[in-house]
């Protein structure tokens, strides 16, 4: 569910009423994350790296209440449940764009992961869920990349994760993300504490 919330009744008002205006209110993170395990728990399972990244993703920020919120203009919602976005290529050339919604249950996230994006992908018709926080992903894996600064407009103020390729080296696997997000929505702490915990759920995936 969506409700509207009065930013001078939350931890963000300061925020909200610096941010709120600024031409560019986006912040990126880059970290480069060790995805051994997942790399190894996706072969193991037979499951989409993507979609374990993904899982993860929503397991990290699930745990903090900033990623609840949403900045639309000039107002602040707050959400009961999350879904991750996935970018994906189709037959015409084009993109389109499909919502997952997170479940604590890898199992049944990974179920609905790859049913819809198959069903995106074959219909060529982008899924959007309603009244779920959208957490966007977009995955560039044609080459490695070291860091990823996305276009900022008012009309999506989600937070955002990109990546590239991943990198094998001898004995482990990395991959840097880049995280961007709405400094009225957090601040660069809550960002930092959401790429701590995304890489321990990954180490434990």
């Amino acid at each position: 569910m969506k409700t509207q919330i009065n930013p001078q009744d939350t931890s963000r008002a300061e925020a909200f009423n610096l941010w709120l205006c600024s031409p560019m209110p986006m912040v990126t993170l880059t970290k480069t994350f060790n995805v051994s395990n997942l790399l190894k728990q996706s072969k193991k399972l037979n499951i989409s790296f993507n979609a374990l990244l993904c899982w993860c993703i929503g397991k990290a920020a699930s745990q903090i209440e900033e990623f609840y919120l949403l900045i639309e203009k000039d107002k602040l919602y707050k959400y009961d449940k999350i879904a991750i976005n996935v970018i994906l290529n189709n037959k015409k050339g084009g993109i389109n764009s499909c919502d997952i919604a997170f479940n604590e249950d890898l199992t049944q996230f990974v179920k609905d992961y790859t049913q819809l994006t198959q069903r995106t992908s074959k219909e060529n018709k982008s899924n959007f869920l309603e009244d779920y926080m959208i957490i966007g992903t977009s995955a560039m894996i044609e080459t490695e990349l070291d860091s990823i600064v996305n276009q900022y407009t008012d009309k999506f103020t989600n937070p955002m994760l990109m990546w590239g390729k991943y990198r094998k080296q001898l004995f482990k696997t990395l991959l840097p993300i880049s995280f961007q997000f709405h400094h009225s929505q957090m601040d660069g702490g809550h960002g930092a504490k959401f790429l701590e915990l995304l890489q321990k759920e990954i180490k434990k995936a």
